[in-house]
């Protein structure tokens, strides 16, 4: 009997799910504004960019931003070239990967301040351990895309590594450069951010400023952090990277608290992430399990399951949001919508938005508009929504349109946008594992995700529940980007470019090219 096939989702139904679900989860969100002067808070913090205080910038903390995002990255960078070589032969690589990738830097930083305190260490490997993960996936892509005509020509015997050293890195080292670059203004992001725990990078300052109302240094803080960003192409060069490495250690900060890191691993690994029923218990005896379950079933109950709905559900609203904003925001890019003087000010725009971390922009929104999913959402929608619209202007650069094209709406909404759909979604759905990242972290400034399940247990010294807690935030952050993964399968959109340091489209080639 000829078994039928179900049919594939198209474009406009899984956006309709996506927006249902939206809908959906804004009928339970807690999006309440409790300040009685958000306006009047927003003005002053406008009134600090455009009157900054830069005389009260601390310069140690914009070379412990840049110092701790060289390291991080290039450990993240070197060990993610290695795990890239066997990531497609390889199950247990990939799952590895995968693993370190769903754990947000801040969550790690919290686990290794438990090691190494306040210190150097942490902070590096903060950044390094994700992004190991996420360079070597996206390494292996750009690896397995590369031209293998050079491997053909190679002698018999020839060994794995003089395979890949000789023929397949000269053909990608110029992608492989473009992403780690791209990838150390993530780390910049992710070096601010730790701050806001306690490491003396420009972060620190930056909450210190926003709690006692000095917004003019706040201000100052943010546009030295833009003009770091702004400027990564000027001092980040072939030249110059030999430099900051060897510059970066000598510049790191001193460790606070030094802590006696050996005996801090021991106790770490063997006594405060084992669950607590299974401490000096006997694992042959039944009645050690029985109090296992006794001690997980409120975890799940009471935290991960109440977490991860909340976190799903402010990432789908964000999701949301982020489309809206990319598809309002995208011409701002454009040459045929914003002309050419209209083109550098939205490029300069989204490239601030896209630039400033998720995570200080829910901070500055909480102070603005107080404790709720909003701040959170609002963050989420605006970096993303950057991002995406970034991309997507320079995708439309690249239509070849008749001459005879419309103007205006009509060349937005008839000949641009139905031409670019398929793009906006696989950007959407390859956004949507980082979106779910960046929700659960948004638990640590009160919103009730799974980060503030965790921060809880952290500051309770639970190091146990906090440890099955963010592994429950990685299976859903990995099950989600399998989802996604899924999708863009079935949409025929999973071999469209996503990477935010990816070529240019060209002029002329077929969609999807």
């Amino acid at each position: 009997m000829m078994r039928l096939a179900a049919p594939r989702p198209g474009y406009a139904a899984v956006s309709r799910w996506f927006l249902a679900a939206a809908l959906a989860g804004l009928l339970v969100a807690d999006l309440h504004v409790t300040t009685l002067h958000p306006f009047a808070d927003l003005a002053r913090l406008l009134d600090g960019l455009v009157r900054p205080d830069f005389v009260s910038v601390e310069g140690w903390s914009v070379v412990y931003t840049v110092a701790f995002a060289v390291l991080g990255v290039g450990l993240g960078a070197g060990t993610g070239l290695l795990l890239a070589i066997p990531f497609a032969r390889s199950r247990t690589v990939r799952l590895t990967c995968a693993g370190l990738r769903a754990v947000h830097e801040l969550f790690w930083a919290l686990l290794l301040m438990q090691v190494f305190g306040l210190s150097a260490a942490t902070g590096v490997l903060a950044i390094a351990l994700p992004y190991a993960g996420i360079c070597a996936k996206v390494y292996a892509e750009i690896i397995e895309e590369a031209d293998l005509a050079a491997l053909r020509v190679l002698p018999a015997g020839t060994g794995a590594v003089s395979a890949f050293l000789y023929a397949r890195l000269p053909e990608v080292a110029g992608r492989l450069r473009d992403y780690t670059l791209y990838r150390l203004e993530c780390g910049l992001r992710s070096s601010l951010v730790l701050g806001f725990i306690g490491l003396p990078t420009m972060g620190f300052y930056l909450e210190s400023a926003f709690r006692q109302g000095r917004y003019a240094e706040a201000g100052a803080l943010l546009l030295v952090f833009y003009g770091l960003i702004g400027t990564r192409r000027l001092w980040i060069r072939g030249w110059t990277v030999p430099l900051l490495l060897v510059a970066a250690p000598l510049a790191l900060p001193p460790a606070i608290g030094h802590a006696a890191v050996g005996p801090s691993l021991a106790r770490f690994l063997g006594h405060d992430i084992v669950p607590a029923p299974l401490r000096g218990a006997v694992l042959a005896d039944p009645e050690t399990w029985v109090r296992l379950w006794a001690w997980l079933r409120p975890i799940l109950m009471d935290q991960i399951l109440p977490g991860t709905i909340q976190t799903l559900i402010l990432a789908q609203i964000a999701l949301a949001a982020t489309a809206l904003g990319a598809l309002l925001l995208f011409p701002l890019t454009a040459r045929r919508f914003a002309g050419p003087l209209g083109r550098p000010l939205g490029r300069v725009l989204l490239v601030v938005v896209r630039s400033t971390p998720e995570y200080m922009l829910a901070y500055c929104a909480l102070q603005l508009l107080g404790p709720s999913m909003l701040p959170a959402i609002l963050a989420l929608a605006l970096h993303n929504a950057g991002i995406v619209a970034y991309l997507m202007g320079r995708h439309a650069d690249a239509l070849p349109y008749r001459a005879d094209a419309p103007t205006g709406l009509n060349l937005y909404a008839y000949e641009t946008v139905p031409r670019l759909y398929g793009q906006f979604l696989a950007y959407l759905l390859y956004r949507w594992e980082l979106i779910l990242r960046e929700s659960a972290i948004f638990g640590i400034l009160g919103v009730t995700t799974l980060g503030f399940y965790v921060d809880a247990a952290i500051s309770e010294l639970r190091l146990d529940v906090a440890v099955v807690l963010i592994a429950a935030t990685a299976g859903v952050t990995v099950a989600v980007d399998a989802l996604s993964r899924g999708l863009r399968r079935s949409l025929r959109i999973d071999t469209l470019p996503t990477r935010l340091s990816g070529p240019p489209p060209v002029a002329g080639a077929p969609e999807g090219a």
